[in-house]
């Protein structure tokens, strides 16, 4: 039986269509499998009704506002309208709507800490959560920071904070209601270094029983923020990372009353347009001392796995939306006669925006996974490892380097399936290009991260040992898999391992092999986990294509191809109308095609 001719589009019907309409939880099939393997199934019922309400914002209402507010971009007022000085910061009135949807309709900011939020008895694990932020941030990416600033505020907050301070500020950031809501902030980069945080110059001076702060923070994300985080340098503390101490700076003191620092100006950004960043220039500011004032930075590191999580699920999402909108091009635009996905070299160029949106969906939830295991404060989880600590300390910069760098290019080329119309800002293509840049300078830069995952988490922490020992219990329980498959993954594994090994061992002699280390590990975790989860789905559904991304990454990202040999990808072939329309395949068919 042969394929109807496509009927030719004339005038406007022939402008691709795009993802107006969609619902970007029930168009994203992965997400629901994933989520299926990673929560408890009660959960995962619980949660679905309001993952698909949000999936539906996120392609039509919420991305209407997202457009309006990135096209009108924040204000700083210093002064009302009779000449008194009291800054303000006005915002579009879409941005007020988005922030009404994250926090008082989703509680986003709270749903890790409390119980009660979306009708749920206990905190959401951080699968589920960032099952939110994934979906949101396919709309909007700009309030994707204020969102997790303020979660990680309250993180820092519960750990470190005394009881006075928790009883005066948390109930105010737990809160749903945006009226009341405390938004939180971290304020961390100066003039003087962004990553080389030990050069801060920031004074914490002691003035009777306050702790006053003078300075400037140089890049100040929800730079109105009712809270902010941020560390400064007692008098008479010695220098770098250990003379610092973590303090929480209250934009209002309690009488009502201005804090005394000034947002200077905001920052014309490439991207992330609808958020407010700026410069702040602290004169005598009230701030409280939250833990020990000598482990200021290191009671700050425990935001930095929170917020590179949080990155690599914001960066996997502007993939996911923007393989989104590829896919409705290739699907619904007719070119020479036929869909666009009908061409070989559309569905190869298809499969290779897809893939790496699959990698980071698949190591995002491992981390994500690792992180609530690692945590041994939470009430209901106090059985946090040193196992899981380690391992969480590698995949969190691994994630971070790869996925926010993968996303850069994943937006270019969806925006070229569309083309020209895809370079205009009408179209969300533009968007998520500007925003897709942020995410690898966000949380440090990628060389600082690649040292991060190397030199420190392998070279000092000795995280290695505990991501083979990971890697290779979820290979013998990737029972889909053929035993020449494993056998393959096994070796990537063993091959990755010794060559970070040798990097981090080797210190600044090889640190320029870096940035190639942690790819390594990340793609060879990313083919782990998809072969793992193909098994799992295939208990589930009898569902093992994840087995076919996890060949296309060991060719693709793994793989020594040779760019002069004419011999065609046969396997992509195979693999692409499974992969992209859909197409069944039983298992035997899938370890054929993995072994070909």
């Amino acid at each position: 039986m042969t394929e109807a001719t496509p009927v030719r589009a004339l005038g406007s019907d022939a402008v691709a269509p795009d993802t107006r309409g969609w619902n970007f939880y029930t168009a994203d099939r992965s997400l629901d499998d994933l989520l299926s393997l990673y929560l408890p199934p009660g959960l995962h019922a619980h949660l679905r009704p309001h993952l698909e309400r949000l999936g539906h914002l996120a392609a039509n209402e919420l991305d209407d506002c997202a457009h309006l507010a990135d096209r009108h971009p924040p204000v700083l007022h210093h002064r009302d309208r009779f000449g008194r000085d009291e800054q303000r910061i006005e915002f579009h009135p879409a941005y007020r709507e988005m922030e009404r949807i994250a926090y008082s309709v989703f509680g986003m900011h709270a749903m890790s800490h409390r119980e009660g939020v979306l009708g749920w008895s206990e905190p959401l694990p951080t699968v589920a959560k960032h099952a939110f932020t994934y979906l949101f941030n396919q709309a909007e990416f700009g309030l994707g920071c204020p969102i997790n600033v303020t979660d990680s505020s309250i993180l820092l907050l519960r750990r470190y904070g005394d009881e006075a301070l928790k009883a005066r500020y948390l109930p105010r950031m737990l809160t749903t209601d945006l009226d009341a809501l405390w938004q939180g902030a971290q304020f961390m980069t100066e003039k003087e270094g962004g990553s080389d945080v030990g050069s801060a110059t920031t004074r914490a001076v002691k003035e009777g029983e306050h702790w006053r702060l003078y300075g400037e923070k140089w890049f100040c994300s929800n730079a109105d923020a009712k809270l902010a985080m941020m560390l400064a340098r007692p008098e008479g503390a010695g220098p770098g990372t250990r003379g610092l101490g973590l303090f929480l700076l209250p934009r209002f003191l309690e009488d009502g009353s201005p804090n005394r620092y000034r947002i200077v100006r905001l920052k014309d950004k490439l991207g992330t347009r609808s958020m407010a960043s700026g410069e702040i220039k602290l004169e005598g500011a009230i701030a409280y001392p939250v833990g020990n004032l000598d482990r200021g930075f290191v009671q700050m590191a425990d935001m930095v796995n929170w917020s590179r999580l949080s990155n690599g699920v914001k960066s996997t999402a502007l993939m996911r939306r923007a393989g989104h909108d590829a896919m409705c091009v290739a699907k619904g635009r007719i070119a020479f006669g036929r869909r666009i996905i009908d061409f070989p070299l559309a569905r190869r160029q298809m499969l290779k925006i897809l893939l790496p949106m699959e990698q980071a969906l698949s190591v995002a939830m491992l981390t994500a996974v690792t992180l609530d295991l690692a945590d041994d404060t939470a009430a209901s989880r106090r059985d946090g490892s040193q196992a899981a600590q380690a391992l969480l300390r590698l995949l969190t910069p691994v994630l971070k380097f790869r996925a926010t760098r993968d996303a850069r290019k994943v937006a270019g080329d969806a925006m070229e399936m569309r083309g020209g119309t895809g370079y205009v800002e009408e179209f969300a293509c533009a968007r998520v290009l500007r925003d897709a840049h942020l995410g690898s300078i966000w949380e440090g830069a990628g060389n600082i991260v690649a040292i991060d995952a190397i030199g420190r988490a392998i070279g000092r922490h000795r995280s290695l040992d505990v991501w083979r020992a990971a890697m290779a219990e979820k290979i013998a329980e990737a029972d889909a898999a053929t035993p020449a498959f494993r056998a393959r993954l096994t070796d990537v594994v063993g091959r990755a391992a010794a060559f970070a090994d040798h990097v981090a061992g080797a210190g600044e002699a090889e640190e320029a092999l870096s940035r190639q280390a942690t790819s390594a590990l990340y793609h060879v975790t990313s083919a782990v986990m998809l072969a793992w989860e193909a098994s799992r789905l295939n208990e589930k559904r009898g569902d093992a294509g994840r087995l076919l991304w996890s060949r296309l990454v060991l060719d693709h990202r793994l793989g020594a191809n040779d760019p002069l040999d004419p011999r065609g990808p046969g396997f992509e072939d195979a693999a692409a109308p499974i992969l992209l329309l859909g197409e069944g395949a039983p298992l035997e068919r899938i370890r054929s095609l993995i072994d070909g």
